[in-house]
């Protein structure tokens, strides 16, 4: 995981540069670091990385060279990659952190391991967290070494590469895209450390509900829950005990257990009361279920999508700018990542609460939905139909066919739904907020268009 499975794999130990990974295999050495997977299968999660022939794997294995750009949340295995990378295939591992590092620096890296590979020593892995923080010139200073696979080049990154990376580094790169751990990962993550030899090695036993706990948490980041885990059992064994229960973890990492599961009864309940809260327009009741899933470690990913359905389920055209306010927060998670995502989160929260609602959008799908089930789906009507393959005219295509833009108002009075719908009505709007003037527009509108109302004079 991210800072936490950095160390190499066995066999020599990989040259190290200025970075956190050399010397952390101590006793004495954090839990979280200790417990660093050493080869791709004791990777834990991103499987949709490890299949046999995937790039990671000919990368690792195959020995092939490549350079990676590492794409994910914080502790999913982005710094783990890079040092599996240096120690399975024995190169060199130098660490560039993009935080304290310049120009010179990543010149300085490059240029040594390009001496060693002339006088006929390791290939090295030049690894660069947070790639995103280097300057587009910084960023140009690792193309030479890239393009001429003077270093094996693995840069992480939290933030969307498409809009941090520039454009050559990221065409010149394979991009991987790591998820956060699941429940079921970090539960395991947590499991192992408490029996491994490196970890705790069965010094004290975890009830289930701290278990529950660590894992809420954790929000998907092994690095986190072990060094809470880390934590509890210190907290623990001081007290003279060897059960870590929820208290005592409650104690050790000073947050409150919240009552809500994220697979149970309590995730629906919660995200029930909270889409409730926002449609019935209590922008305070709404953030306090918001509160409750951010502090038990929601997928902040999951709350945003929920809040892009209701922008069209619950406000819809009342107000046009709620899918924009929606879509922008679940692009700025995506682009943040939490904590500081969720004040994306409650923003839109309180906009789509505060904002007129209605609910003619779904009731309009619903309906022609219902019809097209209903095997109401006559032929399209000839007029329309597609005449720009050879042929097409002689069979009638097009024919008839009135250019909206070429009549008055721009709307031609012709027959645009089957036979079967053709007097079918599935838009109502409401009289609510901006979707108001679209009702009436849209009365004018579509009397004009199935003639039975002609425009006033002009």
């Amino acid at each position: 995981m991210e800072g936490l499975f950095d160390y190499g794999g066995p066999g020599p130990a990989p040259a190290r540069s200025g970075g956190t990974l050399a010397g952390n295999t101590h006793s004495s050495a954090p839990l979280a670091v200790r417990m660093r997977p050493r080869t791709l299968d004791e990777l834990v999660g991103q499987q949709h990385l490890l299949a046999d022939g995937s790039p990671l794997r000919r990368l690792v294995e195959g020995d092939q060279p490549m350079s990676l750009l590492l794409w994910g949340p914080p502790g999913t295995g982005k710094t783990t990659i890079a040092s599996i990378v240096s120690g399975q295939t024995n190169r060199r591992f130098v660490e560039v952190s993009a935080v304290a590092a310049g120009v010179k620096e990543v010149r300085a890296a490059i240029d040594a391991a390009r001496h060693e590979l002339t006088r006929g020593g390791q290939e090295t892995v030049l690894f660069v967290d947070e790639v995103h923080r280097f300057t587009k010139a910084q960023q140009d200073a690792l193309l030479p070494g890239v393009e001429n696979r003077w270093v094996t080049l693995v840069a992480a990154t939290t933030e969307n590469p498409f809009f941090s990376v520039i454009s050559p580094l990221l065409s010149r790169s394979l991009l991987l895209t790591l998820e956060p751990l699941t429940d079921d990962d970090i539960r395991g993550v947590i499991d192992h450390a408490l029996a491994d030899a490196r970890g705790l090695d069965g010094a004290v036993e975890l009830e289930e509900t701290a278990r529950d706990h660590l894992v809420r948490l954790a929000g998907g980041d092994a690095r986190r829950a072990l060094t809470y885990l880390e934590a509890a059992a210190g907290a623990a064994v001081a007290k003279g005990a060897t059960v870590v229960d929820v208290g005592t973890t409650e104690t050790a990492v000073d947050r409150a257990a919240v009552r809500y599961d994220r697979q149970g009864d309590q995730h629906y309940d919660v995200t029930s009361a909270f889409i409730k809260s926002v449609r019935g327009s209590d922008a305070d009741a709404a953030l306090h279920y918001l509160a409750r899933m951010v502090e038990a470690g929601e997928d902040p990913r999951f709350i945003a999508r929920r809040l892009v359905i209701l922008a069209s389920e619950d406000v819809g055209l009342a107000d046009p700018t709620a899918l924009t306010t929606a879509v922008a927060a679940a692009q700025a998670v995506q682009l943040i990542g939490m904590p500081e995502a969720r004040l994306n989160l409650a923003q839109a929260t309180i906009a789509l609460a505060l904002a007129p609602k209605s609910n003619a959008v779904i009731k309009a799908i619903d309906a022609a939905s219902a019809d097209v089930r209903a095997g109401k789906v006559g032929p399209v009507p000839t007029h329309l139909r597609d005449a720009h393959y050879g042929g097409s005219k002689q069979l009638g295509h097009g024919r008839g066919y009135r250019y909206a833009h070429d009549e008055a108002y721009g709307i031609a009075e012709q027959q645009y739904a089957p036979d079967v719908v053709a007097e079918a009505v599935y838009y109502e709007p409401t009289s609510l907020g901006a979707e108001a003037g679209l009702k009436e527009r849209w009365e004018r509108v579509r009397a004009m268009v199935r003639g039975v109302g002609r425009p006033p004079a002009r």
